[in-house]
């Protein structure tokens, strides 16, 4: 049995720094529920190997794209090339983002043996990839969405924007940010039949990007601490985007929906 609301054949899909993690997991659904995907990510060492996996298994022209989304020219061209190469875009899931575990500031009496704080540059870095790359693509497709009067943004949070982190201040302070934005974007773009909402994951660990002991000891974690018992599964943050990327969403904007096992109640 299909379901004609949540089918994506016909439409083009570009998903931020999808070459690991959470953007995987995106990436192979929108595929499989027949959306052309584009992946982006800073280098082609993840990006080129899994679109080919993703177009063999899907039968969808998946293809990589390297660009560094959190500077404004690359993103221009990345938005044109995809354009050129498509012809449209129809969802595009702002999903890079990272986080640096530091304090803000020595604590007393640690000064000697604690873990140094943030730099200017790690705090940048770290406002870069969660905040201004999804303002720049969203900015990127705007004009293109508008005028076609047609499109689903897709903003990736974090259950840190509901519930703070020691070490993680700046992190925090973005995803809180992108809340805000999402909000705000939905009501700009509503009048044009475009929609914007957020998906705040909680703990979803992935092996390529921590390795099979980090993996094991995130699991762990998870279990530990989430009250569903058990860590978040990649494919089940690519099976929400699916809903919000499709019409079966097409009555929501502005929402952030908490993915989280429980952690953020």
């Amino acid at each position: 049995m299909t379901i004609p609301e949540y089918d994506l054949s016909g439409t083009v899909a570009f998903v931020t720094g999808a070459g690991r993690g959470i953007g995987k997991g995106i990436a192979q659904v929108l595929a499989e529920a027949g959306a052309d995907v584009v992946i982006n990510s800073l280098t082609d060492r993840y990006a080129g190997p899994l679109a080919k996996q993703i177009a063999e298994a899907s039968g969808r022209r998946v293809v990589p794209l390297v660009a560094d989304v959190t500077k404004s020219e690359q993103v221009e061209r990345a938005v044109a090339q995809i354009l050129r190469d498509f012809g449209k875009l129809d969802i595009l899931v702002n999903n890079l983002g990272d986080s640096i575990r530091k304090p803000l500031v020595f604590a007393p009496g640690t000064e000697a043996g604690g873990q140094a704080p943030l730099t200017d540059d790690e705090l940048r870095f770290i406002l870069d990839v969660n905040l201004t790359a999804t303002l720049l693509c969203s900015r990127a497709v705007g004009g293109h969405m508008l005028a076609r009067r047609s499109g689903k943004v897709i903003n990736i949070g974090s259950f840190a924007s509901a519930r703070g982190g020691a070490d993680l201040t700046i992190y925090s302070a973005a995803k809180t940010a992108l809340v805000g934005f999402t909000r705000a974007l939905a009501l700009e773009w509503a009048s044009s039949c475009v929609h914007v909402n957020a998906i705040a994951p909680g703990l979803f660990p992935d092996p390529v990007t921590t390795g099979e002991a980090g993996y094991a000891e995130r699991v762990q974690h998870s279990r530990r601490v989430v009250p569903l018992l058990r860590e978040g599964r990649l494919r089940e943050v690519g099976l929400l985007a699916l809903y919000l990327a499709s019409p079966a969403s097409d009555y929501m904007t502005g929402q952030t929906l908490y993915l989280d096992g429980g952690l953020t109640l």
